[in-house]
């Protein structure tokens, strides 16, 4: 992974967050979600809880409140579908402000929208705090099998590559006459899509041969995986959050 190949959602800042290692957001935001998903519906206060840690978090990592919002509206199908489970869903009914509610909806509804909305607000936390380069490299040191590693690294890699590519294949077309706007050049775009992919296979296998004669095999250069790892303190700072979220969900547990 070369320098300058980084998401759109990193934050390049300097907050204690952006300081943890990798592997450790990675599992820390992993066991928060598994201790949200766990928590009873019927339980509201723990999602205040939760809430309540995302926003600490998010004040640390200095992420403030319009970016984490305007990058949530990702999961609006899932709000849309959320909104409309009352009305939809069978069972016990009640009336509010005119309209019949299914209680078992209500409830299905706001699970959904709770649950949703503080995993798509963790991952876009880690997304912040973590460069592609970094989330690659946690996951190497997490053992994560080692083709899906590759894969998502030189995906990433040449993704900027791919994009030019598609650019430049665009205005070729238009400027042979294709209009993009009428239903009838669907067939050439089909096409240009087509290209696209033979292109992307044949510049994909020129690169692989050449790492080969480098002397690649498999797997991402030792020193690069194993330089930096997590300490102690560093495991026990990121456990913080889902130590506090894991308690919250075992006291609406027994509670609910």
């Amino acid at each position: 992974m070369g320098a300058g190949h980084g998401h759109v959602l990193y934050r390049d800042t300097a907050s204690p967050v952006h300081r943890l290692p990798p592997e450790a957001k990675i599992v820390a935001m992993v066991l928060f979600t598994f201790a949200v998903v766990a928590t009873p519906r019927e339980a509201f206060w723990a999602f205040g809880a939760y809430a309540l840690l995302v926003v600490l978090v998010a004040a640390l990592a200095r992420v403030g409140p319009g970016w984490l919002l305007s990058r949530a509206l990702i999961e609006l199908p899932f709000v849309a579908f959320a909104f409309a489970l009352p009305l939809l869903a069978a069972g016990e009914r009640v009336q509010w402000l005119g309209m019949s509610l299914a209680v078992e909806g209500l409830y299905g509804g706001w699970n959904i929208l709770a649950k949703g909305t503080l995993g798509v607000l963790a991952s876009l936390l880690l997304a912040a705090t973590t460069s592609t380069r970094d989330l690659l490299l946690g996951l190497d040191r997490l053992r994560c099998p080692q083709i899906l590693t590759q894969i998502a690294t030189f995906m990433l890699r040449y993704l900027d590559v791919l994009i030019g590519e598609s650019r430049r294949m665009r205005v070729a077309r238009l400027s042979r006459g294709d209009d993009p706007r009428f239903f009838w050049q669907l067939r050439g775009f089909a096409a240009g899509i087509g290209a696209l992919f033979l292109r992307a296979f044949e510049r994909g296998e020129r690169v692989y041969l050449a790492m080969l004669a480098r002397g690649y095999d498999g797997r991402m250069p030792a020193v690069w995986r194993e330089t930096g790892g997590a300490t102690a303190a560093q495991w026990a700072a990121a456990a913080t959050v889902p130590v506090v979220a894991a308690g919250v969900a075992a006291a609406a547990l027994v509670l609910t």
